[in-house]
């Protein structure tokens, strides 16, 4: 059960094309973000789609896969932890941001459509 405590599973389509960087150590690093739908009905009895984007950090190998193979539009199923921090814009503003590093990558679609 240990390991259910920070769990985050998310399905959804990649908003961009992942950013690739390299630490100072080598270490590769990619920043990307998806947008998973949720639709229900109102009480009008309207159908409604509400939006929510979800900044995502990789590390490693999951980084690279990343690189390689994500693209604008393609559905992905990721699963890693919720992380929060803080940092000073350029204007020493003090930001908070919430993001999941990713651990775990799992293409979706079929085997044609990811490897073109």
């Amino acid at each position: 059960m240990y390991a259910l405590k920070n769990k985050v599973q998310l399905i959804g389509n990649l908003g961009n094309a992942p950013e690739i960087k390299t630490t100072e150590g080598g270490k590769k690093m990619a920043r990307f973000s998806i947008a998973t739908n949720e639709t229900y009905k109102n009480a009008k009895g309207e159908r409604v789609t509400e939006t929510q984007w979800h900044n995502l950090v990789a590390w490693g190998k999951v980084a690279e896969i990343a690189g390689k193979y994500l693209e604008k539009g393609k559905e992905v199923a990721i699963e890693g932890k919720l992380v929060s921090r803080s940092y000073a814009d350029k204007d020493g503003n003090k930001k908070y941001i919430t993001e999941v590093v990713v651990n775990e990558l799992l293409l979706i679609g079929s085997r044609q459509q990811i490897f073109d």
